[in-house]
Parts: C-alpha cells; sequence; structure tokens
C-alpha cells in the first residue's frame, strides 16, 4: 500500500505542484531486493514494462501506473510501452536517468562567468547511458514547478514535470526518443503566486515563425565552413589603419522576391555579393537577426536571443550567408540589442512570475520610451545570459563584430526619465554602475576570445572612454557612432546653401572632437524613416541641387575622419523614406542621376580603400590639418587627410556657386592632380573642375609658401594629390563609359 507521502505527492502532480517529480516517478527502491516504476501516463489504458515483460498496475482513476519486481529483473534504463485512445507508444522512461548538467558548469552560470551557457541550457540533442534523447534545461528559481510541454504530451504540463536543480534555479529533463524540429515551450508555476506562464526557450536555437511563438529542438548543424583565411587574416587585422566602409541593411526589405516575399538567407548571399562587391564596400551590417515576432520592430524586439530569424531559413542558411560574404573578402557585423527586451507574454518579461532577466525596480527596469524592458545588468545569471549571446553570434555564425544598440539608454539611471522617475547611484550620480561594468565585461571577453572582431557602441552622449581600454577606465568598444557629425551634417545639409555661411560652425566643430573616440559616421537607417525623410528628401533645391547636394553629402563623409557607415537604398539616392514592408526600389539603377549615385558610392569606396590618407589616421589628428576652415561667407571648406607618406588635398564647396581661380595653401611644391570630383558628368554633375594638374607658385597663402589656384565645382567636393604619388587612379575618369550595376 503507497505511503501518506506518496499519495500526497500524487495529488501534488496532478494539480501540477509537485516540485520534485522524481521523488515519485520512475524507479525507487520498494523493499530489499524489490524495486517499483511509477509513471503518470494520463489518458492511456494499458501500459507494459517492456525489459520486465511484464504489465504495469493502473492505480486509481488519475492516470498512475505501478510496477513492482525484483531490481535484478529491471536494468536501471528501461522502455514503458503504452497504448491510448489516439496511439501506441514505446519510450524511455524520462525519470530513470539521473541528472546530466554538471554541478561545476550550474555554479559558473550562477557567478555570472559561464560565457557558453547557450551549451548548458536550451535544448539540445543528448545522448545518456547510450540512449539518444534531448535535454531540456532553463533557469528559472522562483519557480515551484517547471514542466516540458509540447505535442508529444498533449501540451499537458503534468506529463514532463522537470528536475529542479537546488540553489542554482535551473530546472532540467532529458527526454529520450525525442526530434529535431518538434515545438516546445515550458510552463512554469511560481512558487509565491501560484500562477501559470507558458514561456519560449531563452536558450532556445531555433523558434517557430510569427505568428507562431513556439521554440523548436534545434537541428544538428550540417555547415561546413570554408572561411579559415578569412578569420585567419581577420585575427592579425589592424583595423585601427584599415579602410571600413560598412553597407548597413535590413534583410527583410533590402531585396524581395518576384512575388513579395521574404528572401532565403542563401538567395540573399548569391545577390548581395555582387553588390556589394560593385559598390566596394568592405562591410555589412544586418539589422538584428534574432528572432522576433513584430516585422515592425525591424529585429530591435527582440524575443528569440539564440534564435535566427525563420523570415530567411534555418541557422545553416544564415551560416551560408556569412560564409558566403567571407569567402568574396566581405566583412559581416550583427546589430546587438542587450539594452532592452519586449513585454511578450512569451518572452523574458516576468519569466517565472518574478522579475528575472530585469530589475525588479521599474525606476531601473523600464523603459517607458519604448515599452519595453530592461536587462538587470547587476545580476550574476543576466550577465552569463547575455554575454554567452555575444559569443554565440561570433562563434556559431562567424560574425566579424557586434554593433550595440542604444548604449546611451544602459549607461545612464535618467535616460528619458523626468525628476522623480530615477534614484541616483551610491555616489549620488546618474551614471548606471552596473551597466557600465557589464559593459566592459562585455567588451574584455569579446575582445580576449575573438581577436580582430569589432565592437561598436551606439552612443549617443559625450560619456567619456567609450572606445578607450577598460584598463584605462574605458568602456572597451573598438569603434563608436559618431552621432554629433551625424546631425551637425544633415543639419546644415538642409539648410538653403546660400544661409549655409550663417551656420559654418556646424560644419568645423567636427574636427575639434574628431580624434576623442575611434568613430564611424553614421548615415544610419535612424534617419530615413519615422517622417525624417530619405537622404535626397533632406536636401534643398531643385532637382539637380538636391543630387548635387546629396553627392557632395557622401564625398564630405568619406573624406572626413572616421569609418563609414551607410544604409540601403541611400547607395541609388533613393526618394522615399525606407519602407520595412517593401524593398530597395531596384528600379531607380536604370535613372541617369540615381545612376550617378549609384557610381560616386562606388567611386568614393574605391578611393577611400586606394589611398591610405583617407583611412590610416582615421582615428589620429596626425591625419588631418585644416587648410582654411573659416570661409563662411563662400561657404568652403579645405583640410589636408595625411597618411604619413603621401597627403591629399580635400576642398568641397556648399554653395551652388562655382569658384574659379579659389587659392588654397598647399603643403609642398608640386604638380596637383584632380582624382576625385563629386561634380563629374560620370555622376550627374556639371563638370566643373581641374581637368588638368594644376602647378603650385610660391605665392604664400594659409600660412604655406607655396599656394595653387584651382576651381570649385558648384555643390561639390574634389580631391587633389600631388602628380609624384599617382598610384591611384580615379575609377570614374576611366571607366565612364560604363553601365551602372543594377542592384540585385
Amino acid at each position: 500500500m503507497a505511503g501518506r507521502n506518496e499519495i500526497d505527492d500524487r495529488a501534488l502532480l496532478v494539480e501540477g505542484r509537485l516540485h520534485d517529480p522524481f521523488r515519485l516517478l520512475g524507479r525507487h527502491t520498494a523493499a530489499p531486493g524489490r524495486v517499483v516504476v511509477t509513471a503518470f501516463l494520463p489518458g492511456v489504458s494499458e501500459a507494459w514494462i517492456v525489459e520486465a515483460a511484464e504489465a504495469m498496475e493502473r492505480v486509481g482513476s488519475d492516470g498512475f501506473f505501478e510496477w513492482t519486481g525484483a531490481g535484478d529483473s529491471l536494468p536501471h534504463r528501461y522502455r514503458i510501452r503504452s497504448i491510448s485512445d489516439k496511439d501506441e507508444s514505446v519510450r524511455f522512461d524520462p525519470y530513470a536517468f539521473p541528472p546530466q548538467l554538471g554541478a561545476p558548469e550550474l555554479e559558473s552560470f550562477g557567478r555570472g562567468e559561464h560565457f557558453r551557457a547557450h551549451k548548458l541550457l536550451g535544448s539540445r540533442a543528448h545522448e545518456a547511458d547510450g540512449v539518444a534523447g534531448v535535454l531540456f534545461a532553463v533557469w528559472a528559481p522562483q519557480a515551484e514547478r517547471v514542466s516540458v510541454v509540447a505535442d508529444f504530451n498533449r501540451w499537458d504540463g503534468r506529463r514532463h514535470p522537470m528536475r529542479s536543480r537546488g540553489a542554482s534555479g535551473v530546472w532540467e529533463i532529458f527526454i529520450p526518443g525525442l526530434d529535431p524540429g518538434e515545438c516546445y515551450k515550458y510552463e512554469i508555476r511560481n512558487r509565491a503566486q501560484g500562477t501559470l506562464h507558458l514561456k519560449s526557450d531563452p536558450f532556445a536555437r531555433e523558434s517557430e515563425h510569427r505568428p507562431g511563438i513556439a521554440s523548436r529542438i534545434p537541428s544538428p548543424s550540417g555547415f561546413e565552413w570554408s572561411d579559415a583565411e578569412w578569420l585567419g587574416h581577420r585575427a592579425e587585422w589592424n583595423w585601427a589603419e584599415s579602410p571600413i566602409s560598412i553597407y548597413e541593411l535590413h534583410a527583410g526589405s533590402w531585396c524581395r522576391s518576384d512575388t513579395g516575399e521574404f528572401l532565403n538567407y542563401r538567395e540573399i548571399a548569391d545577390r548581395l555579393v555582387p553588390d556589394i562587391e560593385a559598390l566596394g564596400f568592405t562591410h555589412v551590417e544586418f539589422l538584428p537577426l534574432s528572432e522576433h515576432p513584430l516585422d515592425a520592430s525591424w529585429g530591435y524586439q527582440t524575443t528569440g536571443y539564440f534564435s535566427p530569424t525563420g523570415r530567411h531559413g534555418s541557422p545553416d542558411d544564415l551560416r551560408y550567408l556569412v560564409n558566403t560574404l567571407h569567402r568574396h573578402g566581405i566583412g559581416v557585423i550583427l546589430d546587438w540589442v542587450p539594452g532592452h527586451f519586449p513585454r511578450d507574454d512569451h518572452g523574458l518579461a516576468r519569466f517565472d512570475g518574478s522579475a528575472l532577466f530585469e530589475y525588479p525596480d521599474k525606476q531601473k527596469g523600464e523603459h517607458r520610451e519604448w515599452g519595453t524592458l530592461v536587462f538587470n545588468y547587476g545580476r550574476n545569471e543576466v550577465r552569463s545570459f547575455l554575454i554567452s549571446n555575444a559569443l554565440y553570434w561570433l562563434e556559431d555564425f562567424h560574425f566579424d563584430g557586434l554593433r550595440v544598440d542604444a548604449v546611451a539608454s544602459m549607461l545612464y539611471l535618467d535616460y528619458s526619465r523626468n525628476a522623480g522617475e530615477w534614484t541616483p547611484n551610491i555616489h549620488g550620480g546618474n551614471e548606471h554602475l552596473e551597466a557600465v561594468a557589464f559593459l566592459k565585461a562585455f567588451n574584455e571577453v569579446v575582445h580576449s576570445q575573438f581577436p580582430g572582431t569589432v565592437t561598436i557602441a551606439e552612443e549617443s552622449t559625450a560619456w567619456p572612454g567609450v572606445t578607450s581600454p577598460t584598463w584605462s577606465n574605458g568602456l572597451g568598444f573598438t569603434m563608436k557612432w559618431n552621432m554629433g557629425w551625424m546631425h551637425d551634417t544633415l543639419k546644415y545639409m538642409a539648410e538653403d546653401p546660400f544661409h549655409r555661411k550663417h551656420h559654418h560652425d556646424r560644419i568645423t566643430f567636427g574636427p575639434i572632437y574628431a580624434f576623442s573616440e575611434n568613430f564611424v559616421l553614421p548615415l544610419s537607417h535612424d534617419e530615413v524613416v519615422h517622417g525624417k525623410s530619405s537622404l535626397l528628401g533632406k536636401m534643398p533645391g531643385d532637382r539637380w541641387q538636391r543630387f548635387a547636394n546629396l553627392r557632395l553629402l557622401y564625398t564630405f563623409q568619406w573624406a572626413f575622419p572616421g569609418k563609414k557607415l551607410l544604409f540601403m537604398g541611400s547607395e541609388l539616392g533613393q526618394p522615399d523614406e525606407w519602407d520595412h514592408d517593401g524593398e530597395v526600389p531596384w528600379n531607380l539603377a536604370g535613372v541617369p542621376e540615381h545612376a550617378g549615385v549609384r557610381r560616386l558610392v562606388s567611386d568614393l569606396n574605391a578611393l577611400y580603400r586606394g589611398r591610405p590618407a583617407l583611412h590610416r589616421f582615421d582615428f589620429s589628428g596626425e591625419g588631418f590639418e585644416w587648410l582654411q576652415w573659416d570661409d563662411s561667407d563662400r561657404s568652403v571648406l579645405s583640410y589636408l587627410r595625411r597618411s604619413g607618406d603621401g597627403d591629399l588635398l580635400i576642398l568641397v564647396n556648399f554653395t551652388p556657386v562655382p569658384r574659379h581661380e579659389y587659392r588654397v595653401g598647399v603643403p609642398s611644391r608640386s604638380r596637383y592632380r584632380e582624382i576625385f570630383n563629386s561634380d563629374s558628368r560620370f555622376f550627374g554633375g556639371s563638370d566643373v573642375g581641374n581637368p588638368i594638374p594644376v602647378e603650385s607658385e610660391g605665392v604664400a597663402w594659409m600660412g604655406r609658401p607655396d599656394s595653387i589656384l584651382l576651381t570649385l565645382p558648384p555643390l561639390g567636393g574634389i580631391v587633389m594629390e600631388p602628380v609624384e604619388s599617382l598610384a591611384f587612379s580615379w575609377k570614374g575618369a576611366e571607366t565612364g563609359d560604363r553601365e551602372p550595376a543594377a542592384g540585385p
């Protein structure tokens, strides 16, 4: 007869409240030399122990079955055959297996030091005692009971309750005989309130595509990488002195199929490679590719942190995309979002009924501006989760870097908060000390484990040392978006050219702080959406002037110190805002003005990559020197870009008035040749410029003993170099009769 405790455990199991199901279910000693096997099989009419070749006895009416026999007649791993009104099955009993996760790994996770936690938690193919199956593990310390629910158990949370691993807060269960691709969730009962929470797996590596929200048991990867040469080069790469020009794109709206459907990652790869090669970008940067339920979030409202979005295919399809880009010499950067997460019921929010991944204090735990929640950066397990996630994308998918979204929102306790809506830190300041510590740890781990990869901060304030090493109290990022340059430049370019002289300080302020951080100059997706207009739409004037202004903007961007970033469609002078439900208007590649912009971007990239003066000292003041910054009346800037073995003269004219015989001081007696002109007819310009080399004269100017007279094109920029350093030839001048690449 069953004891009182056993009867109580059965009642708790039926009620979905049993904390330790392994105490009741599985094989247990009944008496010396005798064992009892208990199974909970609701809906089953008959059951047998296969290895004993004997039937199990039904106990009560709730679905319990028992078998009692000699201990030496039953192996420790045994199968149960069951018959129900729907099917017949033979499966190994999950409750016959001991714990599978090692205590040292669980302790490491709890200390915030397990940076491969995706290999510890989540679901994965596993073999225990020679039996194949799937091991599930999840962190839910405030749970009374956690179960795996799926089709294989009719989504009944009583069928596969998990084993608690004590103080670690982790629950696990090994279920034999499951196949990859099956959908599942976790049913979690909070131990304090008794509330039920049906959650997707935070560590799931595959997820259902919207509108489904379940996790999937991942399929083993069969992909064979062939980018070893690229990775070897990357590890030795001197990124600071190398050209970096980034093409930012949203995979869902860069290009669509003929029927308007999303492209597979493999299709994207095959179309993207020739386009990037024609444009000459060194890297592509994808907006987030982790799973997200809402297309309109562009991936920034992530729910599946370890799941590549299924909109474009399988994880191996994504590996093909990255591998293909690498084999063609193109780096790949991924947007990563540790700054917040959405409130979706199936996601991380109040995961086990408590504030687990987020701060319990709403002043720290909520971003009211976005309606999202803030990770608890001070919690060790959350640190293991986030840093593991960063390494997962770099290790499993070979990404070359992570652009970290919304860093400013992480750094400040009062970010987007009014007085009284935030609490100062222990020193009385507004710095979010736990987030700062997390970002430093993230950068240290990434750079130590993946040499040559880059981390790029979207950080819009004057926080000091974002790209300084952590040992000098910096945050440790590789680079930072130069939001100040972007805002000042776009505001200046939006002014009527005849009024720009009154705003000259906007365009000359940049060099004052240009070398305070390792900057990327971004013209990103954020600037061409939500009513901000496209870049072309921001430009003033008639149609010719708007295109000339846009070409001038890009010329100034590529000739200014800092690495480069341009959002998709901008290389064509897209007239309308970005539409995430559409695609880049590729038909514009056949329209002369738009084709000219595309040629200009291609030639700027060739110039930037081919001339060390434009990239070697992007982060150092020795690579930049003003010739004349204060010619506000004519809205002209002139400066040098230096490399140590050759100088380039940059002149930009921000008015539609050609400047003839414009004198500029030069660093040496020489003949100077125009190697780039944004007003070239090949780009759709009026072809005003300097078609033949110009001899310098012994006329002192701008503090230099020699000078030259130049013609500056209207709304145009030119690049001049000494004739003695003509290693680079301007592609636009030599191949002006070529047809523009039409895009994918």
